[in-house]
C-alpha cells in the first residue's frame, strides 16, 4: 500500500469513496451480491473492519487501523486485478436475509427464488411440504433458507460437486440444522429417483448456453462452469428434470426452477408445459412453477 494513501485516507468514509472510485475506473461488472461500485466498496470495507451493515451509520467517521487499511487495500486490488466477486474475497454472501459461507467451488447466491421462499411459495403450494429438495444446491443457500422458513420440514441438498457439498455441509453446521438437513452427492435426481418423494422440489440449475457463456463478463469465469452451463442451448439439465421430477414429487407436489433471462426461449421450446412465471418485486426473472399433475399431463 502506498504511503500517501495511508496518510490521506483515514476514516471509513474516505476509504469507501476511494474504493468506489477505483472500481469505477476499472469498469467492473456487478451482479454477485451488489449492483454498483459504492455498495461493492462497502461490502469489502465492512469486512475489513469486521463490522455489520447495521452499524454503518455509526461507523462513517471511524478511523481504520493500519492492518484494516492493508486488508481493504489488498481486497480492492484483488477485486480489480483478478475480477474476483467480493463474496469470494470475504467468504460470505447473504441470501434470504441469512449469511452463508461461500468460496469458488460454489456460485455466489443471488437467485430471485429467495423472494418465493419468504412468501412460502404462496399461493401455489397447497400442502405443507414435510420433505423438501434443493437440487443443484451449491452453497446450500436455497435449501437452508427453506429449512428456516418451513421449520417442520426435512430438507435434502443435492449436488454433483463434492467440493460444493463440502461448502453446503459447512453451512448446514453453521445454522445447526444437521438434524433435518442433509447433503447428498448425486448427478441430478439419480440418487433419490424411485426412493424419495418430496412435497417441494426447488432448483437453480445450470442453464447458460455455451455461446452465452463465452460472452459473459470475466467475473463469471471465477465461478464453477459446472454450475452455469448445460449443453449447447443451456437446457439439458432442465430437460431431464422435467421428465424425472414427477417420480420424485408427492401428489400435489410443486416444482420450482430458475432458467434465467432466456426464459421466453425456454417457454417456447417447452410450450406443452403450463408453466407459471411469477414476477419479482425485488428484481430478477425466469423462474417457473408447475405441479406434479401438470408435469404428468404435459408429458402425456
Amino acid at each position: 500500500m502506498e504511503h500517501s494513501l495511508n496518510q490521506e485516507l483515514l476514516n471509513l468514509r474516505d476509504w469507501v469513496r476511494w474504493a468506489s472510485s477505483r472500481f469505477r475506473s476499472a469498469d467492473l461488472f456487478y451482479g454477485h451480491g451488489t449492483d454498483n461500485d459504492w455498495d461493492e466498496a462497502l461490502v469489502l470495507a465492512l469486512w475489513a473492519i469486521n463490522q455489520p451493515w447495521q452499524r454503518l451509520e455509526q461507523l462513517w467517521e471511524a478511523r481504520l487501523s493500519s492492518a484494516e487499511k492493508q486488508a481493504l487495500f489488498d481486497a480492492v486490488e484483488r477485486r480489480i486485478t483478478e475480477r474476483c466477486p467480493a463474496a469470494y474475497i470475504t467468504g460470505e454472501a447473504w441470501f434470504a436475509n441469512l449469511p452463508f459461507f461461500v468460496n469458488e467451488h460454489t456460485l455466489v447466491p443471488r437467485s430471485p427464488i429467495a423472494e418465493l421462499i419468504e412468501q412460502q411459495f404462496q399461493p401455489w403450494l397447497d400442502n405443507y411440504p414435510e420433505r423438501i429438495l434443493d437440487l443443484c444446491t451449491g452453497s446450500g443457500c436455497i435449501g437452508i433458507a427453506m429449512a428456516h422458513e418451513f421449520a417442520g420440514s426435512e430438507v435434502d441438498l443435492i449436488d454433483i460437486s463434492r467440493d460444493a457439498l463440502d461448502v453446503a455441509q459447512r453451512n448446514i453446521e453453521r445454522f445447526d440444522l444437521s438434524d433435518r438437513v442433509r447433503a447428498i452427492d448425486s448427478d441430478g435426481l439419480s440418487a433419490v429417483l424411485g426412493k424419495e418423494k418430496y412435497g417441494l422440489i426447488v432448483s437453480n440449475p445450470p442453464y447458460v448456453s455455451e455461446s452465452e457463456y463465452s460472452g459473459l463478463p470475466t467475473e463469471f469465469f471465477r465461478e464453477p462452469k459446472l454450475g452455469l452451463t448445460s449443453g449447447d442451448d443451456g437446457f439439458d439439465f432442465v430437460r431431464q428434470l422435467l421428465e424425472q421430477a414427477p417420480e420424485c414429487l408427492q401428489p400435489g407436489g410443486l416444482l420450482v426452477v430458475e432458467v434465467g433471462y432466456g426464459w421466453q426461449e425456454f417457454a417456447e421450446l417447452f410450450s406443452q408445459y403450463p408453466f407459471f412465471w411469477p414476477e419479482f418485486e425485488h428484481g430478477g426473472e425466469g423462474v417457473f412453477i408447475i405441479n406434479r399433475e401438470q408435469l404428468i399431463e404435459a408429458a402425456e
